[in-house]
């Protein structure tokens, strides 16, 4: 087990699993024989991680690894459940309730809920767990499970659309040198930060932050990308931050037509991912000034590819992204010009070597004792409320056991004290957009859904008059 991997094995914590959890809605009632099959061929069979199970090393000494599981049974990772009745809320209810419950450490890290009784289909809900891979990695894994025809046969085609924050090809050949030798200067750091005792105390601590900020100030050539990492103040106390709690809620709009953001995103020079970045500001902006807080810029964690574009995920899997800091422009309150502010941050990122940069720091924090992992981890999430995905998925429409798939969903864990994933999710015409919230903290996740749908329809409005 990679380094990267060891560290979303070893960040689990009661209050934030590190479990990637997704939604497949489909339009009637699953064929569940043929989608075992399915996932026998198409994912048990092609990926051996869904057949491995985690060996831990023995006295702490040495990483991880994955080891065949004598005992599989995928009947063990297929569980069958029948909703009481087919409404929104009672989903969400047994999705909430799962939420919470770990993966158990002694099978493979993964389970998929067939589940009858929504509406008048079929609903898949996954869970699995972030050391397999990354949740990029794995949209494309679970889409392979999916046929082109409700009879047919065939692989999934790749994943169109925007990624949420793609670095630039030309960035990726010109970065890579570079992030090679950055590794080795944070593998020189974390050599000595993995000196520190097990049992060490806060000066330690420091210490090894320390480290890492001069390794990162000498793989990024300047201070500005280490000072965004290491010196910002983090997420600002308010409604949407706290110590989070076991118990997760789980929400979703109703989908709306991806046409109408492309419209308003060709109109004003802007991308899909833009207006939908600023629809979640606006609405996250809203939900702070209702709850009598403060409509400032309000930070989030975006994940970056940092695979070779095009290339598809190894059968080994594994994380290969960066998690970037993104504040959205929330103090904005009028649309066009949030639009505007979106688009230059958005862009900044994507012509930055900041997750290069990050990826390389998160492969050295994953060489470090497990303790001191876990406060660098705790470090490094404080900088943010939470994480927001946005999902490309195919344009056409998709079957899963002799049904149309509907809609997709998928939620990335949170860490640390972070309170809030939130997924936009792209397909076949349509965007989903969904929130795992921490029910502690979040008191109404659903004003979250209510206020991202006035956002969007505030958009949309303009799309048309601009």
């Amino acid at each position: 087990m990679g380094p990267v991997d060891t560290i979303w094995l070893n960040m689990d914590t009661p209050e934030n699993l590190m479990v990637i959890d997704s939604l497949m809605v489909l339009d009637g009632p699953a064929d569940w024989d043929r989608v075992s099959e399915l996932f026998q061929k198409r994912l048990v069979e092609a990926y051996p991680s869904f057949r491995q199970r985690v060996k831990r090393p023995r006295a702490g000494i040495g990483s991880p690894h994955w080891n065949h599981d004598p005992n599989f049974l995928l009947s063990k990772h297929l569980i069958r459940h029948t909703l009481p009745d087919g409404e929104d809320s009672t989903l969400q209810r047994y999705i909430e309730e799962q939420m919470q419950i770990p993966l158990r450490q002694t099978r493979p890290l993964w389970q998929a809920h067939l589940i009858d009784g929504y509406h008048k289909g079929s609903v898949i809900y996954s869970r699995i767990h972030h050391c397999i891979a990354d949740g990029i990695a794995l949209n494309e894994v679970m889409l392979s499970l999916t046929e082109a025809t409700p009879d047919g046969d065939l692989p999934a085609e790749p994943a169109a659309g925007e990624t949420p924050v793609d670095a630039q090809p030309s960035l990726v050949a010109q970065v890579q040198d570079a992030a090679d030798h950055g590794l080795e200067i944070l593998t020189s750091a974390a050599r000595t930060v993995a000196s520190v005792p097990s049992k060490f105390g806060p000066t330690a601590a420091i210490r090894a932050i320390d480290q890492l900020t001069g390794a990162l100030r000498q793989v990024a050539r300047t201070g500005d990308v280490a000072d965004k990492l290491l010196l910002a103040e983090g997420a600002p106390q308010g409604p949407l931050t706290g110590t989070p709690g076991r118990s997760k809620r789980a929400v979703w709009c109703q989908p709306f037509a991806l046409a109408d953001i492309k419209l308003l995103g060709r109109k004003t020079g802007t991308t899909v991912n833009d207006v939908l970045m600023c629809a979640m500001a606006g609405a996250l902006g809203g939900y702070l000034e209702e709850h009598g807080a403060d409509r400032g810029d309000l930070p989030t964690m975006v994940p970056v590819n940092v695979r070779t574009p095009g290339q598809a995920p190894p059968a080994e899997l594994g994380n290969e992204f960066a998690l970037v800091v993104v504040e959205y422009p929330t103090r904005l309150r009028e649309p066009i010009e949030r639009l505007m502010e979106t688009h230059r941050r958005m862009d900044a990122i994507k012509n930055s070597p900041e997750a290069f940069i990050v990826f390389s720091g998160i492969r050295v924090i994953g060489l470090t004792v497990k303790e001191l992992e876990k406060v660098l981890v705790g470090f490094f999430s404080s900088k943010a409320t939470g994480v927001t995905t946005n999902v490309p998925g195919p344009r056409e429409a998709r079957y899963l056991g002799g049904s149309r798939i509907d809609g997709m969903l998928a939620w990335a864990p949170t860490a640390g004290d972070q309170t809030i994933a939130a997924c936009i999710y792209t397909y076949n015409g349509q965007v989903w957009v969904g929130f795992k919230a921490d029910a502690d903290q979040v008191a109404e996740p659903e004003k979250l859904v209510s206020a991202f749908d006035a956002e969007v329809k505030e958009l949309v409005r303009l799309a048309h008059a601009v």
